[in-house]
């Protein structure tokens, strides 16, 4: 008896690989829309100041929204992961719409919060929908989402390589999911050159030299770096952890977190004295400390760094960005964590280097630290490496190696993970 024409090798391949790139294209647009609108709704914000006081009611509206449609579009990233371990109810296309809004909303108040895991959450959500749509195998669901996940995250950073790491490193079952790999990597770069033919924007990072890391002291610093970020990483993972459990017991109504973190927020501006902290971080405000600030300085453009080194930020502003994110992610505002793990990185790496090798390596340090805070919270060293390379160039590709390598040994929950236990490996 012949088999179905669906089991057919060949047939099966095509199928996928046709599902794979739809997907793709499909996360690729939407990356660059989002990387637009996020940068409209930024602009916004910074010329009406007076936004920051609806930061509250914002949050609040958008949790009612989640809790009347969101279903378990709620879980997020915490979602498609466990539907890649272990397909069960599948992921909602109504994930991708949500997100979009909810992220949306916290960046026209204020709130500080990243993009990857919406990027994460559109992709997931439109991975699983083009594989209800094209009638894909249960057994083949958790590749596809992958690769969605690969999509979503290279695209809205303009990292593929290490958008199809991420998706396979951050499963924590590398011999059952490795076999997806070629088409995470297929699906990141046809997302990645998608976002940019409709013209998704991405910041040029300067290029390390090999050069710059030459020396004992060097190395040594690079070493001590390491285990600082480390420990950055692990705060932050334990506090927003800590945070969100807090909130949850003393707000069982979900509407009513935001709603206080967004006033917890505006109590932190008036503290610090600054808006700096708000938002991802990228575009200057009031006193101009953005995240490309820790390496070209305050006003300086790209072309003018022949020389010149960026200035110090100020000490403290790795650990006010950390306070102001856990506040604004850990009471439900929707975003992710990454790019303020950028900004806290970049910013406390350039703190760094002035007490461990001069000014003259703050670059240098402080593109150690934006790489290595992340992969060290989100327990996915290779994608730091591979982050290090894409962005900053192979200079940074061993010290990279070293700092991830190490900080990631401080062991943590991570900032990722299922609520099921792996299936086991095929």
């Amino acid at each position: 008896m012949k088999p179905p024409i669906s089991r057919l090798p060949l047939i099966a391949l095509l199928h996928k690989a046709v599902l794979t790139s739809i997907t793709a294209v499909l996360a690729g647009t939407s990356a660059a829309f989002f990387l637009w609108s996020l940068d409209a709704v930024t602009r916004v914000r910074l010329d009406q100041p007076w936004l920051l006081w609806c930061l509250p009611l914002i949050g609040m509206a958008v949790a009612l929204i989640y809790q009347k449609w969101g279903s378990t579009a709620e879980r997020g990233t915490g979602l498609i992961l466990d539907e890649i371990h272990e397909p069960g109810g599948g992921v909602p296309v109504r994930m991708a719409p949500l997100v979009l809004l909810g992220t949306l909303a916290t960046h026209l108040g204020g709130g500080s919060a990243g993009r990857e895991g919406t990027a994460v959450q559109v992709g997931g959500s439109l991975a699983g929908w083009v594989g209800r749509m094209g009638r894909l195998s249960t057994g083949e669901f958790p590749g596809l989402l992958m690769a969605g996940v690969a999509a979503g995250f290279g695209a809205v950073f303009g990292t593929p390589w290490a958008g199809a790491v991420f998706a396979v490193e951050v499963l924590r079952q590398r011999r059952g999911r490795l076999k997806e790999w070629p088409w995470c990597m297929a699906a990141a770069f046809c997302a990645d050159q998608v976002c940019h033919g409709w013209g998704g924007h991405h910041t040029a990072w300067p290029r390390i030299t090999c050069s710059t890391f030459s020396g004992v002291s060097v190395w040594g610093g690079v070493l001590f770096a390491a285990m600082i970020f480390g420990l950055v990483a692990l705060a932050f993972v334990a506090s927003a952890h800590l945070w969100q459990t807090w909130m949850k017991r003393w707000l069982p109504w979900a509407p009513l977190r935001p709603l206080v973190g967004g006033f917890l927020v505006i109590a932190l501006v008036s503290v610090c004295g600054t808006r700096d902290y708000l938002g991802l971080g990228t575009l200057a405000g009031p006193q101009g400390l953005t995240l490309e600030s820790f390496f070209h300085g305050y006003t300086q453009p790209w072309e003018t760094l022949s020389n010149a080194k960026a200035p110090p930020v100020p000490a403290e502003a790795w650990a006010w960005k950390l306070v102001f994110t856990v506040i604004t992610v850990g009471s439900g505002f929707k975003g992710g964590e990454v790019t303020p793990l950028f900004f806290i990185g970049a910013a406390l790496g350039q703190t760094l280097s002035l007490h461990l090798n001069g000014l003259h390596y703050a670059e240098a340090f402080a593109a150690l630290g934006m790489v290595t805070v992340f992969s060290a919270a989100a327990r996915t060293p290779l994608t730091g490496l591979f982050l290090a390379v894409e962005l900053f160039g192979p200079g940074l590709a061993l010290p990279a190696a070293l700092s991830c390598g190490v900080a990631v040994l401080f062991r943590h929950r991570g900032l990722y993970h299922a609520a099921k236990p792996p299936a086991a490996v095929q």
